[in-house]
């Protein structure tokens, strides 16, 4: 007989085996487990007080399970369910429960904002681990393709053409039936009306009103934009070239290093000791600079304080947002102009021209110049890129799934509270 190990695949079980005997003790999915037991789940527990019907699978099991894939790199519905028939990992989570993909999306959908809101409990739990510091944080932002192709986006202009377009043809096929219907009856043959519309107006007429809604979009948003800036919402005017997307509204061309895709800008700020993500949160503004002050404000009320320092990139750098972080109290380094591919990593982030109109600006480019602020710098590559890194090529996040603002800032807020997830299993283990 050849020495080989016992294979017997149809031997039966005299005892029922335990999962936890074949999963490796190195896997996530404990972590999540010891999570899920101490998140406040009470307004999920509270929409389920009607006993009627198939009984809800428990909401630990649920939460668990878009945590755990998540963490594993598995976010479709549909890859979840096969996940919960055929992984071992995934069959002890949820106690062998069994959703369809469905009751995953729907889950998913229905409890959006509690979803969201586990990022802070998962924080909380951190910053009892001492994870959370706030001595040094770098921010930055990704671009996240939106489930929504750019092809499906239309400029202003060419919104007007193609409503005049989708009209007139319209208003040609009542013209078409009022001539026809004059006509001999026996010219249009005993099925034919002579009135009737032809085949596909109703995709058509499909057409014309998600152009009308689609302009009403954009024109809207032009007069909430002069509205802002106190003018009068009459004389608000949009420019031919700005554009809208039919299958995402929210979302927005913008450049990537695949070229221009249709996308959101997700921002993250990363704790430098632990890469714990301290805030997040997802744009439809493509340029970063807009986003300092609202992550900045973001970190101040999740944790009470500001952080006492922060990096970041040019895409960050003006004069407005050197005054906030001044006044806030934060020692900030961001870079004045951005980095080419072949510079050495010493580099002066900094340009040698200066201006006396922008006193906080020449104020960083000291700061930028000296010994202590290249060493600053440079934490900002090593702490906040590679939890980006991880997010979108580890864990295979790189496009959203679902579609809007709200939507998409749950399912960001999801992967992020995966990332701190592992960093706390990190310590957890250590301990």
């Amino acid at each position: 007989m050849r020495p080989y190990h016992r294979h017997t695949p149809d031997q039966a079980f005299l005892l029922p085996a335990s999962l936890t005997e074949v999963i490796s003790p190195q896997d996530p999915v404990y972590v999540v487990r010891r999570v899920v037991t101490q998140l406040d789940l009470s307004r999920i527990h509270a929409s389920y007080r009607a006993e009627r019907g198939r009984p809800p699978f428990h909401p630990e099991a649920m939460v668990g399970l878009l945590l755990y894939g998540a963490c594993r790199g598995i976010y479709s519905s549909r890859r979840l369910q096969a996940a919960c028939c055929d992984n071992v990992s995934f069959l002890y989570l949820t106690d062998w429960a069994r959703p369809d993909f469905r009751t995953i999306s729907t889950f998913r959908k229905r409890f959006q904002d509690e979803l969201q809101g586990l990022f802070s409990q998962v924080l909380e739990l951190c910053r009892e681990a001492g994870l959370v510091r706030l001595g040094h944080v770098a921010l930055d932002g990704t671009k996240v393709r939106a489930n929504a192709s750019k092809h499906k986006a239309m400029s202003y202009g060419r919104l007007l053409a193609k409503r005049t377009s989708l009209e007139e043809q319209v208003a040609g096929w009542f013209q078409r039936a009022d001539e026809e219907d004059a006509e001999e009856d026996e010219e249009h043959g005993p099925d034919d009306d002579g009135f009737s519309l032809p085949e596909g107006w109703e995709e058509t007429l499909k057409r014309l009103h998600k152009v009308e809604t689609a302009q009403a979009r954009l024109e809207e948003e032009a007069r909430e934009k002069v509205t802002r800036a106190g003018q009068d919402p009459a004389a608000a005017t949009v420019h031919p070239k700005a554009q809208t997307n039919f299958t995402d509204a929210e979302s927005r061309i913008m450049h990537t290093p695949d070229g221009f895709q249709q996308c959101y800008n997700a921002q993250i700020a990363v704790d430098a000791e632990s890469q714990i993500i301290v805030a997040c949160e997802v744009s439809h503004a493509p340029p970063d600079v807009q986003r300092l002050r609202p992550m900045l404000q973001q970190i101040i009320d999740r944790h009470g304080r500001a952080p006492k320092e922060l990096s970041a990139d040019a895409g960050y750098a003006s004069e407005g947002n050197f005054a906030a972080l001044d006044e806030a109290g934060v020692y900030a380094v961001i870079a004045l102009r951005r980095y080419r591919r072949d510079e050495p990593p010493d580099a002066d982030p900094a340009p040698a021209r200066s201006s006396n109109r922008w006193p906080h600006r020449n104020r960083m480019r000291e700061r930028l110049r000296s010994r202590e602020g290249k060493e600053k710098y440079k934490l900002r590559k090593q702490t906040v890129e590679p939890v980006i890194g991880q997010a979108k090529f580890a864990r295979g996040f790189r496009q959203f799934l679902r579609r809007g603002g709200d939507a998409v800032s749950a399912e960001w807020s999801l992967v992020c509270t995966a990332s701190n997830l592992l960093k706390l299993g990190k310590v957890w283990a250590a301990a």
